[in-house]
């Protein structure tokens, strides 16, 4: 049996739809983060896979997927500084509460 590129589609949709279904249930900020990053990396794993059966030869999928790790990487450092800040101030990182920093 040889792994074509709807094995690899199907992997990217239980990821996507994973992390989908993490960051609508989770109430604290770590929980979504994790949420995100499953998303992004069934982004990455999609254009790796549609870059390696469509375009051989090509690597413009894979510096896409490099781009979404870049991505991934600068969003998890900017929202650990947000958590950091808002648990310092309330205590918690359920995002329900955050909105009492608006204002």
């Amino acid at each position: 049996m040889t792994i074509g590129l709807s094995h690899y589609l199907v992997v990217s949709a239980v990821l996507f739809c994973c992390g989908l279904f993490t960051m609508m249930t989770k109430r604290n900020a770590v929980g979504i983060l994790i949420g995100v990053e499953l998303v992004l990396n069934a982004a990455a794993v999609n254009l790796v896979s549609f870059d390696r059966f469509l375009g051989p030869g090509r690597i413009d999928g894979q510096i896409g997927a490099l781009f979404v790790i870049v991505l991934a990487a600068a969003e998890a450092a900017l929202a650990v500084g947000i958590c950091v800040n808002v648990y310092r101030n309330l205590s918690t990182v359920d995002v329900d509460t955050a909105t009492a920093l608006r204002g």
